[in-house]
């Protein structure tokens, strides 16, 4: 029962970001609409934009993308499935050194 409810919690974990970066993925873009719906109006002179929806959905979208791809990238490092530059730096061995004691080049 106890591996069950984890794996509910780890769900909800990705659930929650990726419903905020859909909901602000839609933000952005009913101000986007809206603006340019505007701009077809005849009476209305000077369209405005919605700069505070447009700003707070896309703060929205790149938290949640950036968790949900923080969290692949993390889990894909443990597993060993990223190229060698994102791998974690092993300590270079020692260097030899020769019969005299100098190191050897």
């Amino acid at each position: 029962m106890k591996l069950v409810i984890s794996r509910l919690i780890a769900i909800l974990m990705l659930v929650i970001p990726g419903l905020a970066a859909a909901y602000g993925f839609l933000l952005m873009k009913d101000a986007l609409f809206d603006y340019f719906a505007q701009l077809g109006d005849v009476e209305l002179n000077t369209p405005h934009f919605e700069w505070l929806p447009f700003v707070l959905g896309f703060i929205l979208f790149l938290l949640g993308v950036g968790f949900i791809g923080g969290w692949i990238f993390f889990r894909d490092r443990k597993h060993n499935y990223v190229a060698s530059r994102f791998r974690p730096k092993r300590p270079r061995p020692p260097a030899s050194r020769g019969s005299n004691g100098s190191q050897a080049e």
